[in-house]
Parts: structure tokens; sequence; C-alpha cells
């Protein structure tokens, strides 16, 4: 069950005027783990949406793979499409560990739950290149992460930066509505995807 090793959330818009995102997302247990992944089709409407919708099929087709190879089918796929920016990350409950990797810029941000109150933050670092079009060498980074961990995935229709300000609700959907509000930029199809690692299941 995703349940027992991510609480998770989502929310986005597509640009207004566009009935169709071309920002989707994720979220599919593997063996003693979850994947997540977000994908930011190329422009905007229904060619970017096809082209996400595409790198996610395969994602989801490949997701016993390391994250690497993941990313290069997806790549092998979308050679006919207008390509993407993706990230991944993939939570590990048998060894509590989240690795991750991205193309593009699909922002990535892991908040630590903190034992004194505090939260530290880590940042995602994206290999500059488009999935599909131009993929760029690639090394995913594998972290230890504890029960209240929470990892937000941003599109770049959210405004970059957000993580230094974003406060995390009481669920990962409030968080991911309240970055979206507060944040989305209005120019671009926007999607938020926050997930919070509840821990190895007992």
């Amino acid at each position: 069950m995703i349940s027992d090793i991510l609480k998770w959330g989502v929310a986005g818009r597509p640009l207004t005027g566009e009935t169709l995102s071309g920002d989707l997302h994720l979220v599919r247990p593997v063996d003693n783990g979850v994947l997540v992944a977000v994908a930011d089709g190329l422009g905007h409407g229904k060619s970017a949406a096809e082209a996400s919708a595409a790198a996610l099929t395969v994602a989801e087709q490949w997701a016993h793979e390391p994250l690497v190879q993941v990313l290069q089918h997806c790549h092998q796929k979308l050679r006919t499409t207008r390509g993407a920016a993706m990230s991944l990350a993939f939570f590990n409950a048998m060894n509590s560990s989240m690795t991750w990797v991205g193309v593009g810029n699909v922002e990535g941000l892991l908040v630590r739950s903190g034992t004194d109150g505090k939260r530290a933050r880590e940042s995602l670092v994206s290999s500059a290149g488009v999935v599909g079009v131009r993929l760029p060498p690639l090394h995913a980074r594998t972290l230890k992460v504890a029960a209240g961990d929470t990892l937000i995935l941003a599109t770049d229709g959210i405004r970059r930066g957000f993580g230094e300000e974003a406060p995390l609700a009481e669920t990962p959907d409030q968080t991911a509505q309240g970055i979206l509000a507060r944040d989305g930029l209005g120019t671009d199809d926007a999607l938020v995807l926050v997930a919070t690692y509840q821990g190895r299941p007992r």
C-alpha cells in the first residue's frame, strides 16, 4: 500500500485558455517502495500533454529499474515528441532512503522533519537537457530519509525558490494547494506534488 510508505497530494492547473495541462505526475508502488515522478512537456496544450503522458507511461512500465535507466527509456520513447523535463524519486522503505534524479527544470526539494522544530532543506540538482531531445549524463543521488521527511516536486509554472518560504500544512494535499495558490505564476501550466515519507512499514 502506498499509504503505508507515503502520504501524498498534488495540485495543478493548465495555462489559462488551455483545456489540457502538459504537467503530469505519477505515484506508483514498486517492490518495497514507491516511485514518484513529475513530467513537464515542453510548451503547453495538447502536444505538451501528450509528451508528458508518454513519459509517465514509460516510467510506470519500467518503474522496477534504477531511475537513470527509467529516464533513458523515457528518452527513447519521447524522441518523436517535443520532449519533457522530468524529475523522479524512489522511496525505498526497506532501508529508509530516497533516490532522486532530474533533467530540466522540475524543481525538487526535500524538507527534513527535524527533531528540534527546525526543518533542514535539500535541493535536487537537475541536469540541463530535455528528455527526448538531449539527454545529459545522469547521476542519481541517494539520501537517507526519516518519517516525516517531505518531498516537493514543482514544475516551472511555480515560482523558483518557492521552497525558501514553503510552509508544510497539515496534509500533503493542503501543502500542494497552498504552494500553487501562493507561488503559481499564471504564465504556464503548473503542478506541485508533495509526498511525506511515513517510515518503514511495521
